[in-house]
């Protein structure tokens, strides 16, 4: 029985478990979200810059592979503002159930999003950022904490920032930050939360579009991360991100502020330049080892590259048994 993972998160989205595939930017695609939904989860599209029919086409093979509800990840600071309104336009014609947001908090998209009747969440770093979430109408949040791979808003760890978010509402809050296993799970629930929001751990699995020199790096990693700034082009500046230390964050590449754009992989026929916030994909080929692997603090516990619903089974179930006590954890 695992009704007692049963919260008002799983209400909003109607998802069986309070377990959410982070909208991982190229990782997060239909295959990914299919598996995660199917066992009960939640998932994300990440659809960051991508372009509208390729979205349109992400969108239609989920709705192919489950007929369970899921969501599209978009990041408006991080998107030219013609690109972010056929993003958008392409998720209302679609009628998606749920956007979530990340980075500036824009009250405008916000209720374009809330009047067409699509559930907005929020991916917020701090109790500035929730205030202002909250006051455009979101209808749930995502306290991101410093422990988090990719691009990390959260100067915190998540249980710091949790309560005083939680003291502004009863909305739904899941937490994002080295969420990992079922024990992370069980330790979010005690502490307030709603659910979580997972990236890492489902980076890792078989049907991730990261690739496979990425996976392995995970499940190889000992638990190091770096919190940095030098994987910076193609976003806005002051954007920190975490990833496995690399020969870029050694300090072994040259000045990640050089104006020189360096070639360093393909993603299909799209160049990729070293610094870049880019990490490799399936179809990348090039100096995968310069870019840029994001990961969690809690990398060091991913042991194996499973299917999405074996890992996000086993994160419930042994959630579950904690909280009912019957695991000394």
């Amino acid at each position: 029985m695992t009704d007692i993972l049963h919260t008002a998160l799983c209400d909003l989205l109607g998802a069986r478990y309070p377990i959410l595939l982070a909208g991982m930017g190229g990782v997060a695609r239909s295959e990914l979200v299919a598996a995660v939904t199917r066992a009960g989860g939640y998932g994300f599209l990440g659809m960051v810059r991508e372009a509208p029919d390729f979205i349109e086409g992400e969108i239609r093979a989920l709705r192919d592979a489950t007929a369970l509800p899921f969501g599209v990840n978009l990041i408006p600071a991080a998107t030219a503002p013609d690109l972010l309104q056929a993003e958008v336009a392409v998720c209302l014609a679609e009628k998606v159930q749920s956007v979530c947001l990340f980075w500036d908090v824009f009250p405008d998209l916000v209720r374009r999003l809330k009047d067409a009747g699509i559930i907005v969440l929020h991916q917020v770093g701090s109790l500035a950022d929730a205030e202002a979430a909250l006051a455009a109408g979101a209808d749930a949040l995502i306290v991101q904490g410093i422990e988090a791979g990719g691009h990390v808003r959260g100067t915190t760890p998540w249980a710091a920032l949790l309560p005083e978010v939680r003291a502004l509402t009863r909305k739904p809050i899941a937490v994002a930050g080295g969420i990992t296993d079922g024990a992370d799970l069980a330790r979010a629930l005690r502490a307030g939360a709603d659910g979580v929001w997972v990236g890492t751990a489902f980076l890792a699995t078989r049907e991730s579009f990261a690739h496979d020199y990425h996976k392995d790096r995970v499940v190889q990693s000992p638990g190091e991360t770096v919190h940095t700034d030098v994987f910076h082009r193609n976003w806005p500046k002051g954007a920190p991100v975490r990833v496995l230390p690399n020969s870029v964050t050694r300090g072994e590449r040259g000045d990640p502020w050089a104006e020189d754009a360096i070639e360093i992989a393909r993603e299909g026929g799209r160049p990729i330049h070293l610094f870049s916030t880019d990490s490799p994909l399936r179809n990348t080929v090039g100096d995968l080892e310069a870019m840029a692997l994001y990961a969690g603090t809690g990398a060091g516990r991913v042991t194996g590259i499973l299917p999405a619903g074996e890992r996000l089974r086993r994160m419930a179930d042994d959630a579950a048994r904690i909280l009912r006590g019957e695991d000394a954890r």
